[in-house]
C-alpha cells in the first residue's frame, strides 16, 4: 500500500498564506524552514525553504505534519 503524505505547490498559488519561520532556524548555517497552516484554502500544512520564498513549497495533511514533529522531538532525525 502506497500512502501520499504531500505534494507541492508554487508560491502564487499560497500567496495568501501567513508564514512562521522555524524557532531553530537562524544563524549562518543557510536552514531556514518556515510553515503556513492552510488547511482553510488547501486541506493541508505548507513547508517551505525561507531562502526561496517564491520556490514550491511541499503540503502535508495536519497528522503528517503532527508525526513529524512528534518524531523530530523524539529525536529520531539526525540532524
Amino acid at each position: 500500500m502506497t500512502t501520499k503524505i504531500g505534494h507541492a505547490l508554487m508560491a502564487p498559488e499560497l500567496e495568501a498564506a501567513a508564514w512562521k519561520k522555524s524557532s531553530y532556524s537562524g544563524g549562518s548555517e543557510g536552514q531556514c524552514v518556515e510553515c503556513a497552516d492552510v488547511i482553510q484554502t488547501h486541506a493541508h500544512i505548507a513547508v517551505r525553504d525561507s531562502k526561496d520564498p517564491e520556490g514550491p513549497a511541499l503540503l502535508f495533511t495536519s497528522d503528517a505534519f503532527d508525526g513529524f514533529i512528534a518524531a523530530v522531538k523524539r529525536e529520531e532525525f539526525d540532524i
